[in-house]
C-alpha cells in the first residue's frame, strides 16, 4: 500500500447513470458565473468513478491544507477529511467526504521537482457514492481556491482480439528458428515481426521484409540494462522464465522488510513495479485476457539467447550485462483500473523511478478529445503526469522521457488520445504482408507504423494464428495477440534499442531530436495501401476492407531498427529495391549534392553480402555504384573517396572512407517501390 496519496476505489460493474441524492448545495460565490464553473471542469461524469473527484487547488489553498495536515495530532486516526478552509470544508461536509489526500504521494527524494511541476496541488477527494457526481463537481469548481475539478474517468483498454495460447514454455515445441537468426531461442522463426523471411508455412501471403529489421540491428546492439521501459498496462509476470532476467528491480524493497516503505518513495513493497489499482504489490491474474502486459513486455525485452521461447527486440544477448529492463506499472486488474487517478500515479512513478520510456495501451474513446487544442485545454492530472515524465532525464543519452501509445483498434480515422497529442508517439499496426491491419486506427495523430498482426490472414486460410504477434503470456507460457497495442511495443523496443546503442557510442540527443530520428527511420507502407483484403466482423461475417483510405495516413512509414541504429550512429541510410540493379549516386548524400570527390572503390563485407543476397561486389560506372540485392536485408556499404585532386608535382588528394547503410526491401511499384 502507499504511505499517502490516492485511495483505493472499488469500481462498480455498471456505471451509475444518476444518483437519487440531490442535496449538495452550491457555495455562495457571486463572482463565479456558471460559465466560470464549467470552464474548471475536466471531462464529464460519463464513465467516471462515483464518489471520486480530482481537484487542483491554488498554491495558497495547498499551503493551508499542508499546514493542517502537519499539525494534526499523531493520535488522530484515519484519513484527512478537512482542509482548514471554511468554504472547502462546507462542501466536503455536504458531499460526505471520506478522505482528502494528495493524488501523488510524498517522495522526499523527488518532492522538489514534483512541486516545481505543480503536481503537489492535485488532490483526490473520496466521498459518498450516493451523491450526485455532477453536483459535487460543480460545488467544488465554484470555490475560488479550486482551479480545476477532474472527473475520475476510466480510459478504454486497447486490447487484443482473438488471442491464442501456445502450450508449454517453448522448450517442448520443435525448433522453428530461422537459419539467419543470431540467437538460439527456438521460436524466433515464429516472430516474423522481427525477422520476416517470407516463410509460407506461416501464411501463404506473407511477404519477406515486413518486419522491424532486428536481424541486422542485433549485430550492432542488443539492449542495455541502464534503459528502463515502464509497461503501463496489466501486471507483467515478473517471474516468467523468459522475462525474469530483464525485469527492473527495486533493490531497496527486495532486500527490505515486507510491509515497509524501505526506499521512502511513498509505496510499499514495489519490487518489480506497483499495482496502482489495488494500491499494493503487483497482482498477477491467470489466463490470456490478463496477459496483455506480459505479452507487451515480451516484445520489448524477452530474454534473448537463453534457449527457450522467443526473443525481445531489446532483450540482450543472454549475458547478465545486456537487455533493457521492464518496470511493471499495473493500471488494470481484471475489470478494474484504468482511471485517471490510477494512470496519473503510474506515469509519475515511472518518471521518479527511472524509466526512459512509457509503453501505453490505453486511451479515451475514438473522437474525444478531437484536437490537440481540446486535449491541451483539458489540462488533466494524467496529462500533467505525462508531461512530467517527458521532462525527466532518466537516460544519459536523452534529455527527456518518451511516451509511446497505441493508436487504437476501432478502424477510426484518427488516433485516440492521449497518443494523438503532438508531443507523444502514436503507433498504427501493419500486417505480415506490409498492408495496414484491418482493425488499426489511422489518419491525424498517427505517427508511425509497426507490425501488429492480422489474425484473419492466416486464420481464414488455414485456421492458424501465425499471422499475429508471438510473445510471452502469463503462466510462463507463450501466445499470439494482435492489435495496435502489439505494434506499440515494437516501437518502444526499437526506441530502447536505439538508446542502448547511443549509450554504447557515447551519443546524446534532445527529446525532439530523438523523436525525429525514430519517425524518420522507416520504410514505405503507402505502396501497399492499394486493393483490398478480407476480415471477419464482430458477428463472424466475412467483409472486404479497401486499403486505399490508409495511404498517407499510417504515419511516416513502418519502423526499422537497423535504420534507427544507423541514424544514432550518424550513418546515412539508402533504401534500395530487391531483384533489380541499383545505381547509387552518393553525391546525393554528401554535402549539398555538388561535393567534388572521386570514387576509388566500394564494397560490402562478406556477411553483409550474404545478408543482402549480393553475389558480386559493386562496380563503379559513371560515378554510380552498381549492385543487385537478391533479398531483403541491410548492410554497410564502405566507399573509398579521394577528397581533392592529384597534381603533377606529386601533391595528391586525401583518401577517406565513408559508410552508407543499405536497406533493401521488396519492390511493389514500377518505380521500384521507393517514391
Amino acid at each position: 500500500m502507499k504511505i499517502s496519496g490516492i485511495f483505493s476505489v472499488a469500481i462498480p460493474a455498471l456505471l451509475l447513470l444518476a444518483s437519487c441524492a440531490e442535496k449538495v448545495q452550491m457555495p455562495d460565490n457571486d463572482a463565479l458565473t456558471g460559465d466560470g464553473i464549467e470552464s474548471k471542469l475536466i471531462f464529464t461524469s460519463e464513465n467516471s468513478v462515483e464518489g471520486s473527484l480530482l481537484v487542483y487547488f491554488t498554491d495558497a489553498a495547498v499551503s493551508e491544507i499542508e499546514g493542517l495536515s502537519a499539525t494534526r495530532s499523531a493520535a488522530v486516526a484515519g484519513p484527512l477529511t478537512r482542509s482548514g478552509i471554511a468554504g472547502i470544508d462546507n462542501v466536503l461536509e455536504d458531499i460526505g467526504v471520506k478522505s482528502l489526500s494528495r493524488l501523488f504521494p510524498l517522495d522526499t527524494r523527488n518532492e522538489a521537482r514534483t512541486r516545481k511541476a505543480g503536481l503537489h496541488r492535485w488532490y483526490a477527494v473520496e466521498f459518498n457514492e450516493e451523491e450526485n457526481l455532477d453536483n459535487a463537481a460543480r460545488a467544488l469548481a465554484a470555490l475560488p481556491e479550486v482551479m480545476r475539478v477532474e472527473f475520475n474517468r476510466r480510459h478504454d483498454r486497447i486490447v487484443s482480439s482473438n488471442p491464442a495460447m501456445v502450450s508449454g514454455t517453448g522448450t517442448a515445441k520443435p525448433a522453428t528458428r530461422s537459419g539467419s537468426a543470431v540467437f538460439n531461442d527456438p521460436d524466433l522463426g515464429l516472430q516474423w515481426h522481427y525477422i520476416n523471411t517470407g516463410d509460407k508455412n506461416l501464411y501463404s501471403g506473407i511477404k519477406e521484409g515486413a518486419d522491424v529489421n532486428c536481424g541486422a540491428a542485433w549485430k550492432l546492439c542488443t539492449g542495455d540494462p541502464k534503459i528502463i521501459v515502464a509497461v503501463v498496462d496489466d501486471c507483467v509476470q515478473w517471474d516468467h522464465p523468459d522475462l525474469a532476467a530483464n525485469m527492473w528491480c527495486n533493490e531497496a524493497e527486495l532486500n527490505g522488510q515486507p510491509g515497509v516503505d524501505d526506499d521512502g518513495n511513498g509505496y510499499v513493497d514495489d519490487i518489480y513495479g506497483y499495482n496502482f489499482v489495488t494500491d499494493g504489490s503487483l497482482r498477477l491474474m491467470s489466463g490470456l485476457e490478463a496477459s496483455h502486459g506480459t505479452h507487451v513486455a515480451g516484445t520489448v525485452a524477452a530474454v534473448n539467447n537463453n534457449g527457450i521461447g522467443g526473443c525481445g527486440i531489446a532483450g540482450g544477448n543472454g549475458s547478465p550485462e545486456s537487455g533493457v529492463k521492464i518496470m511493471s506499472c499495473q493500471v488494470f486488474y481484471g475489470d478494474n483500473g484504468g482511471t485517471a487517478s490510477v494512470i496519473a500515479n503510474a506515469v509519475k512513478y515511472a518518471a521518479d523511478m527511472g524509466a526512459a520510456i512509457i509503453q501505453c495501451s490505453f486511451g479515451y474513446g475514438a473522437g474525444y478529445p478531437s484536437s490537440d487544442e481540446e486535449y491541451q485545454s483539458i489540462a488533466s492530472a494524467e496529462k500533467d503526469a505525462i508531461d512530467y515524465f517527458t521532462s525527466m532525464k532518466n537516460c544519459d543519452a536523452l534529455d527527456g522521457g518518451l511516451a509511446i501509445f497505441a493508436a487504437g483498434n476501432e478502424m477510426y480515422r484518427t488516433s485516440v488520445y492521449p497518443g494523438a497529442y503532438k508531443d507523444y508517439i502514436s503507433v498504427t499496426a501493419m500486417s505480415c504482408d506490409y498492408t495496414p491491419a484491418y482493425y488499426t486506427n489511422y489518419g491525424p495523430g498517427c505517427n508511425i507504423a509497426a507490425p501488429g498482426g492480422d489474425v484473419y490472414q492466416s486464420y481464414l486460410e488455414r485456421g492458424s494464428e501465425a499471422s499475429q504477434v508471438y510473445s510471452t503470456v502469463n503462466g510462463g507460457e507463450y501466445g499470439y495477440m494482435q492489435g495496435t497495442s502489439m505494434a506499440c511495443p515494437h516501437v518502444s523496443g526499437v526506441a530502447a534499442l536505439g538508446l542502448s546503442y547511443a549509450l554504447q557510442l557515447g551519443r546524446t540527443f534532445s527529446h525532439d531530436e530523438y523523436v525525429s530520428l525514430l519517425l524518420t527511420s522507416v520504410n514505405s507502407i503507402d505502396d501497399y495501401c492499394t486493393g483490398s483484403k478480407s476480415y471477419l466482423d464482430d458477428y463472424g461475417y466475412r467483409r472486404t476492407l479497401s486499403l486505399s483510405p490508409f495511404a498517407g495516413k499510417m504515419g511516416t512509414g513502418y519502423i526499422d531498427a537497423f535504420q534507427v541504429l544507423m541514424n544514432v550512429r550518424g550513418t546515412t541510410c539508402i533504401p534500395v529495391p530487391v531483384g533489380t540493379q541499383t545505381g547509387v549516386d552518393i553525391k546525393e548524400y554528401v554535402g549539398n549534392g555538388n561535393a567534388a570527390f572521386e570514387i576509388i572503390s566500394a564494397g560490402f563485407s562478406d556477411d553483409d553480402m550474404k545478408s543482402l543476397g549480393i553475389r558480386e561486389q559493386p562496380t563503379i560506372f559513371a560515378d554510380k555504384i552498381l549492385f543487385t540485392c537478391g533479398k531483403t536485408g541491410s548492410g554497410i556499404l564502405t566507399v573509398k573517396l579521394k577528397a581533392g585532386t592529384d597534381g603533377s608535382s606529386g601533391i595528391s588528394g586525401m583518401t577517406i572512407e565513408k559508410e552508407f547503410a543499405i536497406v533493401a526491401r521488396m519492390s511493389h511499384s514500377e518505380n521500384g517501390g521507393w517514391l
